[in-house]
């Protein structure tokens, strides 16, 4: 089967590392794969992405196409891509509700299979037909690796507690300021906050393995991939109760869902620092890519035999 997956090349390294390695992990199972990146953004951006992926459309073929985030949805799907699965990303249904009539129309007219990423999205989305499929985590990649080797590489001081935010603090949804202000009400001096933000994709599993805790503060997610992947590097965590947050972590000891007050992330953080390690590696084998990689050739076979 030859698939053609198309998303924005807009990020650091151009296709966002999320698509490229569920791109990667299909083509380990076997599918002939290529990746088409929409450049540029704005308007302008995904006008001429239509053009250019008609111009690569009238030279290549495939059976079948599979677009991630909506917008890349609609340029695939002005650009000729047919059949055409789609993803959608958390932010894809948070989002204003002139935007999710758009998504709705191109939905219900134009793609042969819609996917989101948790129970939370499905719910928020609530369309008949529509596949939940959370992004697979590559065990190859994350997995535990000692703290103290883990630290020392990033330069860390062994003889401190280290937190580590997911995301870029400057972006609204990702909630820094809570994590900030939980952090300020147990921190002693012996401990130290970190971020990741411009970090080599290489490099994440090293952020995880070395921080005593792993915490989310997000106003909200699809299916955050730092939890999973931090699952995946036995680490605890502490999250709010956003996308599919709760469903991957409530089980596993170690790993704590919190409210939006302060004072409980605090004391979620504090019982987390009391744990070397988790099993949330085992507790989320089911996540693992090359088990996600089936589940989507079954949709892409689906959608080819219609």
């Amino acid at each position: 089967m030859k698939v053609l997956f198309i998303s924005s090349g807009n990020a650091k390294d151009g296709i966002s590392p999320i698509v490229k390695n569920q791109g990667e992990s299909l083509k380990r199972a076997g599918v002939d794969l290529e990746f088409f990146a929409i450049e540029g953004k704005g308007v302008k951006g995904y006008l001429r992405g239509i053009f250019k992926l008609r111009k690569h459309l009238k030279n290549n073929s495939y059976d079948l196409y599979h677009a991630h985030y909506w917008l890349s949805g609609i340029v695939a799907t002005l650009g000729g891509a047919k059949p055409l699965v789609v993803s959608l990303m958390g932010d894809d249904v948070k989002t204003k509700e002139w935007i999710k009539w758009i998504i709705f129309i191109f939905y219900k007219l134009f793609w042969a299979k819609t996917i989101v990423k948790s129970k939370d999205m499905f719910n928020a989305f609530a369309k008949d037909g529509v596949e939940i499929v959370p992004n697979g985590v590559d065990f190859n990649r994350f997995k535990p690796i000692d703290k103290e080797i883990a630290q020392q590489e990033l330069g860390w001081d062994s003889n401190k507690k280290h937190i580590l935010f997911t995301s870029d603090p400057n972006r609204y949804e990702k909630n820094f300021k809570l994590t900030k202000e939980a952090f300020d009400l147990i921190n002693d001096g012996s401990m130290q906050l970190h971020y990741m933000v411009g970090i080599e994709n290489s490099k994440v599993p090293i952020y995880y393995n070395a921080a005593d805790v792993v915490i989310l503060t997000s106003l909200w997610e699809g299916s955050p991939n730092a939890i999973k992947e931090a699952m995946a590097c036995s680490r605890p965590i502490v999250a709010t109760d956003v996308g599919d947050v709760r469903d991957n972590i409530s089980k596993t000891k170690g790993c704590f869902v919190a409210t939006f007050d302060a004072k409980d992330v605090a004391s979620k953080l504090k019982e987390a620092l009391k744990y070397q390690k988790t099993s949330g590696r085992e507790d989320i084998a089911h996540l693992r890519d090359d088990v996600i990689a089936q589940k989507l050739i079954k949709i892409y076979n689906e959608v080819k035999d219609r």
